[in-house]
């Protein structure tokens, strides 16, 4: 189900429940953020197996749009990042079977340095939602290290902006961290995930670090992975 949470066509959210009766709820909550460079070329359906697949296991998948860079969108930084601390903070308005003590943040790519952005602001007391753990899926944790291409018509020509959306610089987030990586991704490299845990670890964060060797940029994106695997593991603490 559609759930709006701004006045733009991109800001809305997908809901999808577990098949099972409400009163068997509230059920703890996996917030999606997809990847695809930030652009409006890719949209939320690239996290739709992943949100069925984790209804068909007890967890209610909020699979968020949100604005992003091309025609008609009006997204960038920091309009992008702005949704989807909104999508995450609307679901405290939503009538439904809902556990918002359990609400965790699952990004890929793109999505994962959004992911991995949102919960060095929700991880604590602030805003209506509180953010218990974050997994990040090959994310792009590093926005110095590659200010052309998507990440530059992302972030534009604010050079301080880069380190504001940065999740490497943002450590510690204060809250339990996946990152899975496929050391054979050849659009986000394995080694950015490598000196993120570094620095985090350094900075006090429990994180968890699963690289996968062979594994791809998308393989991700697939529920039958094992990467996949790996984050449905790792949310047990928090799941139904």
């Amino acid at each position: 189900m559609r759930h709006a949470y701004g006045p733009h066509r991109d800001q809305y959210a997908e809901l999808t429940l577990p098949a099972m009766p409400a009163d068997e709820g509230p059920f703890p909550v996996a917030v999606l953020v997809h990847g695809g460079g930030w652009s409006a070329t890719y949209d939320w359906t690239l996290m739709a197996r992943l949100a069925q697949d984790l209804a068909a296991r007890g967890w209610a998948a909020w699979n968020l749009e949100f604005r992003r860079v091309g025609p008609g969108s009006g997204g960038g930084w920091p309009q992008t990042g702005e949704d989807v601390l909104a999508g995450i903070d609307a679901l405290a308005a939503l009538d439904g079977p809902l556990d918002l003590s359990r609400v965790v943040l699952v990004g890929h790519s793109s999505g994962g340095q959004l992911a991995l952005w949102a919960a060095s602001r929700r991880g604590g007391e602030a805003g209506p939602v509180r953010v218990r753990a974050v997994a990040a899926q090959a994310p792009v944790s590093d926005l110095e290290a590659h200010r052309s291409g998507a990440v530059g018509a992302f972030i534009g020509d604010d050079r301080a902006a880069y380190a504001r959306a940065s999740p490497l610089r943002l450590v510690p987030l204060g809250l339990p961290q996946l990152l899975v990586h496929g050391e054979a991704d050849p659009v986000v490299p394995a080694d950015m995930s490598r000196a993120y845990t570094e620095r985090a670890r350094v900075a006090g964060d429990r994180v968890t670090l699963v690289l996968r060797s062979g594994d791809g940029h998308n393989v991700h994106l697939d529920p039958g992975s094992v990467a996949w695997a790996a984050v449905l593991q790792w949310l047990e603490p928090w799941g139904p």
